[in-house]
């Protein structure tokens, strides 16, 4: 028998068969005590050097691994974590940038989704050659979107085109092949020819030759307007006295309409006439000169000097 007279003991704190008194009362005691160890932990289910008992023994000793803090850093693949007893000081590493703005849209990664937008159109016509992009794809593609000019036609394709100016497309755009004083596309032309006359009624073949589109080219260094059919007068003598079918005649008798010249100038005849030696020398020479070989706005050069190759003064 216990006496007390205060405390806070149960019959379940008190063994079976004993008494005790309790705050000024008698309590009856119902503990029992096993009589033998219990419980069904094994060896690996203890630390590694702490000792226990179990139902089929005391005194045993535990063989589970000590892991400690051990950390981890996530991965593209999975990573085992070896069975044992961890002490809580480890952690799995974290990265400032596995942030949803970073993650493809409506890609989860470890519980953060994505909303990277990945909804882009553009192709690579669409993007300035040779520079790099990504649309809704992870590949990275390279533009071919450059564009030039040409100076073969007048069109300008949609696209990205680098710094240039209309000099450099067409060398032929500059103040020495445009009227003086006419501005085009801010080049001011300076040419005037010699003697006043232009290629402005005209088709320009060159800086020397102006195809008048009427059976004519004219001489923009010296104002000498040609028959462009060299061979229309054919092979003639300088002079025939007895037929009087030569070179001057047949020269002479041109005037517009005649046949076989296709020539629509408004001329009559005695406006024309054979070209002295120096002016078929100066046809011949010099710059952008005229040869069988290469007859700028002319047809029919012939390489015999004895061909009728009228000529006459500009207008």
């Amino acid at each position: 028998m216990v006496n007390t007279s205060s405390g806070d003991a149960t019959a379940g704190n008190i063994l079976t068969g004993k008494k005790a008194w309790v705050d000024g009362s008698e309590v009856t005691g119902s503990l029992t005590c096993p009589s033998g160890p219990t419980g069904n932990a094994v060896v690996g289910d203890v630390l590694s050097g702490k000792t226990f008992s179990n139902s089929g023994g005391a005194g045993l000793t535990g063989t589970m691994t000590n892991q400690g803090a051990t950390d981890y850093t996530p991965g593209i693949s999975d990573q085992t974590i070896t069975a044992g007893y961890y002490n809580g000081s480890g952690h799995v590493v974290g990265d400032a940038d596995l942030s949803a703005g970073n993650i493809k849209a409506g890609t989860e990664i470890f519980s953060v989704t994505g909303t990277f937008p990945n909804d882009g159109t553009a192709t690579t016509d669409d993007v300035k050659t040779d520079s790099t992009f990504y649309t809704n794809s992870a590949a990275k593609l390279t533009g071919t979107g450059t564009k030039t000019l040409s100076s073969a036609n007048d069109t300008v394709s949609a696209g990205y085109y680098e710094a240039t100016t209309l000099s450099a497309v067409d060398a032929d755009l500059a103040a020495a092949n445009i009227k003086k004083d006419v501005d085009i596309f801010g080049k001011v032309g300076t040419y005037e020819g010699t003697g006043g006359c232009d290629c402005s009624g005209g088709t320009p073949n060159g800086n020397r030759w102006c195809d008048n589109g009427d059976g004519t080219v004219t001489d923009l260094t010296t104002c000498l307007v040609w028959l462009q059919k060299a061979d229309w007068g054919g092979s003639k003598k300088w002079e025939d006295c007895t037929n009087h079918d030569d070179a001057h005649t047949r020269a002479g008798i041109l005037k517009a309409g005649s046949s076989g010249a296709d020539l629509s100038d408004g001329s009559v005849v005695g406006d024309w006439r054979l070209p002295t030696k120096t002016e078929l020398h100066n046809l011949a020479n010099g710059t952008e000169a005229v040869r069988s070989g290469n007859m700028r706005a002319f047809t029919g050069v012939q390489s015999d000097d004895l061909y009728v190759w009228p000529v006459r003064s500009g207008n």
